[in-house]
């Protein structure tokens, strides 16, 4: 659990505009921060199993809102992920994804052309 003044600094630091409080941005920096810190305490209570089940759904919701944020903001999801240095594996998976079907586009478009100049 984060203390007062390290959130109100994590909102002041990742705000949108002057009332922000809940933006995605502030949501992920403040998830961010509690799971370095549920990371550190599981560290020295390996068998703290209710500990690590709260890290694993800070996880997630971090990710969710990770993936709303690329669709809606791509530059602000790219400053984000640098400032924050967040790993972000699953987005390699997407690109691979749609990297693959360009390629399948790509060459059926190569075989109409084909079959039009026939």
């Amino acid at each position: 659990m984060l203390d007062k003044k390290k959130k109100e600094k994590l909102i002041s630091k990742f705000k949108t505009h002057a009332n922000d409080t809940g933006s995605a941005q502030v949501q992920i920096a403040i998830l961010t921060e509690e799971i370095k810190e549920l990371t550190k305490h599981l560290k020295t209570h390996k068998k703290d199993f209710s500990s690590r089940r709260g890290l694993l759904k800070k996880v997630a919701e971090r990710r969710r809102l990770l993936t709303y944020l690329r669709r809606e903001d791509q530059d602000g999801f790219d400053k984000l992920v640098k400032e924050l240095k967040i790993k972000v594996n699953f987005i390699a998976e997407e690109v691979k994804k749609r990297l693959v079907e360009e390629e399948s586009n790509e060459e059926a478009t190569e075989e109409t052309e084909e079959s039009k100049e026939e």
